[in-house]
This record gives structure tokens, sequence and C-alpha cells, in this order.
């Protein structure tokens, strides 16, 4: 059957959720494109739908809210019944889609119209290639057919009025879970037809890319658009799993799509910005989009950053407790702008004289130095001490002195010490990269230096949360901070507490009225103290006000830290690899963990059969698939 482009009749039904019922711009958008190709939009939401939300999706048709029931195939199911066959049969197509996708990136004419001279009876845009597994658990196949993903599925009235059709959404068993959504519908629904003799097709043809990749949408997104002007692209892709990303890229797919739609097409950009960052966890945004910026110490566009420091007021905030690094503090504050001001806090008159003796030659347009209370130290430093001017600035740096008395040997303290200082405040020109880098990013939120891996700090990685966890999300709860926080994901978080920030993006730490006595008395020394979970909260905060952190290094650290972490991930795979465990990254990880669990099973034989069980489904099933069933082990093996 093929279709009129003409007078076609066409019936979209759009499936939305959210958790928390909110319309993100990027939804309106999409619509405001799809309403120039069809007759009718029928949008159907499950869960709660904010007032405002229904009021923009009202605008391009009916909207139906039920509730957050057997996902989106119910939701599709109860629209077709609510529209019932006969009246589904008036039109020429049907299409079953849903806000999983962005876009679009080119006219969705220009798809309808590439499609509208194909003979099928049904179509999508992309489609999911054949795997022999089935993470599902139920698909009645026994693996994954190719099919077309059901994010966009276009049903023509030669298949909307067969019986066969009709029967299928009648006797559509309730889903519960997403992968029985996926096992007894998206997988099944291309394969199911076809069997019967009703004929598909995709607009975006990746036949011959199957060897390269079996979910091209995913993988290689850009390969799409540049070559087959693929009108959409995926939501998940800026915090699916970077395991699953690693395992098949170099980690280049999400980085380069993003800069691909920013740079070469019209779609804004922002409308990605808006819903990853209120949804989702910032450890995986931050990693599959690179938000590393590694600067130059030696150079800077001086265009730019004229430009720059018109349009921004710059703050250097400095809390100095030890005297003997005054002179060190001063090099590295030497690297800010003239036009910067500076404030510098510390806990004695005496000390004040001390600094503004040090610092009178420092060139600065403004300089202040302010006594504090000894209690809360550099946290209470940025939250009270500087409390009544932050507002002034659009762009701050904040560092202290360092000394870290408590570790040994000294030098370990001082590495710490040196790779804040270097990552914030390395040059003139560093600095003026910094800047450049806020003005250019307007989402950009928190530059934090790299945490710590050295000597007696190895364990940061892997370990970021220290106890503070609870503290955390506490602290959250009071705030008000909604966007996720997951013990099982690190923070993106300034370790050592010196980091350059947008003060707009830090409001929410400032609604509370922060007292002295809401610190510890010094001297202390615990980990688990409300100092260390405002160092964790920063960037949580940030993310709150609808910015990014990201990870800044100098050039000549970033040198530094490639080294390193080249070299500690080469010294693990060495002792792997010569205990037999060769594989990629995330399998060499299971393994070890199998034999670590393994050392610790008193009953040997019932351990060795546990392991080969598990590798075999490891290496069946995908990874999302296998990370689901080795959550639910082990939340057993806790009870």
């Amino acid at each position: 059957m093929m279709i009129n482009s003409a007078n076609a009749k066409r019936l979209a039904i759009y499936f939305f959720y959210d958790k928390m019922g909110v319309v993100d711009r990027f939804v309106p958008y999409f619509l405001e494109d799809l309403k120039r190709n069809v007759s009718e939009i029928f949008v159907i939401c499950n869960g709660e739908l904010q007032e405002e939300g229904r009021k923009t999706l009202e605008q391009y048709g009916q909207v139906m809210v039920r509730e957050n029931k057997g996902f989106d195939v119910w939701a599709y199911k109860t629209a077709l019944e609510t529209y019932g066959w006969d009246k589904l049969q008036e039109y020429d197509e049907v299409i079953m889609m849903n806000s999983t996708i962005m876009g679009p990136v080119f006219p969705l004419k220009e798809t309808f119209d590439k499609m509208d001279a194909r003979d099928v009876d049904f179509w999508g845009i992309t489609e999911y290639a054949k795997q022999m597994c089935d993470p599902s658990g139920c698909c009645k196949y026994g693996y994954i057919p190719t099919h077309i993903q059901s994010h966009f599925i276009v049903c023509r009235r030669s298949l909307i009025s067969s019986r066969e059709f009709q029967e299928y959404w009648d006797e559509m068993p309730m889903i519960h879970s997403y992968w029985e959504a996926v096992g007894k519908h998206e997988m099944i629904f291309t394969k199911h037809f076809e069997d019967l003799g009703f004929v598909s097709a995709t607009s975006v043809k990746t036949d011959q890319m199957r060897e390269y990749s079996g979910y091209p949408l995913m993988m290689c997104p850009v390969k799409l658009l540049k070559e087959q002007r693929c009108p959409i692209f995926k939501r998940r892709m800026f915090f699916h799993d970077p395991k699953d990303f690693l395992s098949q890229t170099a980690g280049e797919q999400v980085e380069e799509l993003f800069h691909y739609l920013e740079n070469e097409t019209d779609y804004d950009v922002d409308f990605i910005w808006e819903t990853i960052l209120r949804n989702y966890n910032q450890a995986d945004i931050v990693k599959n989009l690179n938000l590393n910026s590694i600067l130059s110490e030696k150079y800077a566009d001086e265009r730019k950053y004229e430009e720059a420091a018109g349009r921004n007021r710059v703050a250097l905030i400095m809390h100095l407790y030890f005297e003997d690094l005054l002179e060190e503090s001063l090099e590295y504050a030497m690297s800010m702008p003239e036009n910067a001001d500076v404030y510098i806090t510390t806990d004695s008159e005496e000390k004040k004289k001390k600094i503004e003796e040090v610092f009178a030659g420092l060139r600065c347009k403004h300089l202040e130095v302010r006594v504090i209370e000894n209690r809360g130290r550099d946290v209470s430093s940025l939250l009270i001490g500087v409390r009544d001017v932050i507002d002034d600035y659009d762009i701050a740096c904040f560092v202290h002195d360092k000394k870290t008395a408590q570790v040994v040997p000294g030098t370990a303290g001082a590495g710490f010490a040196y790779k804040c200082l270097k990552n914030t405040l390395a040059s003139r020109e560093f600095v003026k990269n910094i800047i450049i880098e806020f003005d250019e990013k307007p989402r950009l939120g928190l530059l934090s230096p790299p945490e710590p891996n050295h000597g007696p700090f190895f364990t940061t990685l892997g370990r970021e949360w220290r106890g503070s966890y609870k503290l955390v999300k506490e602290l959250a709860e009071e705030l008000g901070i909604t966007v996720p926080i997951s013990e099982s994901k690190p923070p993106v978080a300034p370790f050592g507490t010196m980091f350059w920030f947008r003060p707009a993006a830090m409001k929410p730490l400032y609604s509370k009225k922060w007292e002295y006595t809401d610190f510890p008395p010094e001297p202390n020394g615990i980990d688990d103290t409300i100092l260390h979970a405002i160092e964790r909260i920063y960037p949580f905060v940030v993310q709150q006000s609808g910015y990014y952190p990201g990870i800044v290094m100098s050039d000549y650290f970033a040198q530094i830290e490639y080294g390193n972490l080249k070299y500690y991930v080469r010294e693990y795979n060495k002792i792997m690899m010569q205990y037999g465990i060769e594989d990629f990254h995330q399998y060499m990880c299971f393994a070890l963990e199998n034999r670590l669990e393994l050392s610790v099973d008193p009953d040997s034989l019932k351990g060795v059969l546990k392991r080969r069980a598990k590798n075999r489904l490891r290496r069946i099933l995908p990874e999302s698939a296998y990370n689901k069933l080795e959550s639910v082990w082990k939340s057993r093996k806790k009870e």
C-alpha cells in the first residue's frame, strides 16, 4: 500500500512520560513539526502531568492522562481502544511514537515524503539488528529478531484494518516491566506481522551496517544524521551506561553527536541540557559527554578573553590559615586578571595584617581581607564569609591554602594541594581560558580539579562518598534538591574544595542562612561531617539550578594525569592477565569479582558452578540485561 502525500490522513499517537509530569521544551518543538505532517495528534500520558505541561500539550491535540501502568505498550493499546477499530480505519496511517526520541533535526516531511512512495504495510525510522540472545527473558522467539524500533512505528490502513492487527492488541497481556515491554512488543512486532505476510521498511537503511553496529542510532548516530538525514536521536544517549558505550566505541559518540547538533544543524542543544540535567545522574552525563576542560597554561585567545571579561564580573575568594604559605598563595593569586576582585578570609586580626602586607602588591581591581570565625574552615569562608557579595559576580574561583598534615609522607599531602591549585590558578593565561570557557558555555556551572588518586588518596577513585552519602541526601532534602543522587555513582565534586563556579548556579546552597554553629568545632578530623557533605553536594546544587559540573585541568597537568591513570590501568591489567583474566574491561572486572567471591566461598564446587553460570550469562546477554540480573542477585545475597 502506497500513500498519496497530497491528501494523506494521518493520526499520531504520542506517548509521553515524565516522572515529575514536566513537559520540557524538546517535546513541543517535536510536536510543532509533527503537526505539519499529520491530521491529528493524540497525546497519551502515563502518570502525572503538571498543569503547565498539560496546557502545552493541548495546543497540539487531545490529551489523555492515565495511570502509570503497562508502560508505553498499554498506553498505545488504550489510545487504540479509545478511537475504536472502525474509526482507526478511516486513517491512511496511524503513528505510534514516544518521547524517548528527540528532534527533528531535519524536517519530518522529508521522511514522510520518502516513505509515501514505498509499497509497505508498516514502517519506521530506524531498526535494531538481530541478536542471538533474549535479554528480556520473555521474547517468544528466544532471540532478538531484526525489528523496527518502537519509538516511531507507522501502521497503514492495510495493517490497521486486518484481523491480525486487532487481535494483536486485543490480546496484549499486561506489561509489568521495561523488559516485558521490549520482549512482548518491541522485539516481536516486526517479525510477527512480517511472518503473517505484511511488508515493512525503515526510512534509514542500515542493512549494510549490521556488522558495523547492531544499534547504529545509539552507537554511531552522527553517521545516520550526516549520511541519511535521520531526523531523530535518542535522549538515552546522554545518560546511557558508559560500560555499554565503551564495549563498542572509544567513548566518542555522544560528544560527537552534541557537537554535530550544535555546530552543523539548527537544533537547539539547550533542549538537551534542560531535560538531562533535570532527570539524570551527573556522573553518566559528565562521562558520556566527556565534560573535561583541558586548557592551556601559556596561550589564550585575547579577543575572546576581552569579550568575555566585558560580559562577566570575576572574583577570587581565598581562605588563608597558614602564615608560612602566604607567599605561595600570593603566587597563585597573581594568576587572576587585574580587573578581578579578590576577597581573602582568615581567622585572626594578626593574620589579616600579615596578609595585607604580603598581598599589598597584588594587582587587582579590589582587595579585601576579612576575619571570620575558625569554625567551618574554608567551607564557612565561602558560605558565610563572602555571602554578602557573592551575588555581585558572574564567575568566581574559590581556593584555600592546604597542608593535609595528617597525611604521611608530607609530599603526598603537598601533591594533593599542588593538584588542586595547579588546576585552578595555574597561570594568568590559564585563568583567562577558564573565563572564556564559562562565557562560551552558558550551562557550565562548576569546574573542579580532578580527584586525587596518588598515594593514600588512591582509593578516592571508587570510594568518592567516603561515608558522606547519607548526610548529602539529608542536606539535599533540606535544600530542595531533586536531581538524582545515587550511592552507586560518584559525585563530580571538588575534592579538596577548590573550584571555579557560577554564583548563579549556587543559589540553592545560599538559600540556607548558614551559621558558624552549623559546623563542628575545631579541631576536627572526622570524615563524615557536614564539611564533607557540602564538598560533595556542590555539583548537585549546580545541577539543580540547571547547570552542569565538569572537570578542569591545565594542559601541563593533563600530561601528568594521563600518565598516572595509564600506569594504574596497565599494572592492574598485567596482574589480571597473568592469572588468565583477559577480555573487555567490563568482562575482566566481572571475572575478577567472581574470582574474589570464589576465594571466600567455603563451598568450592558451588563457587565454581556459580562462576561458570555467571560467565556464560555475561557473555550472551547485553550489558544492561546482565546488570539487571546481577542487581537482583546482590539484593538477595544481602537478604
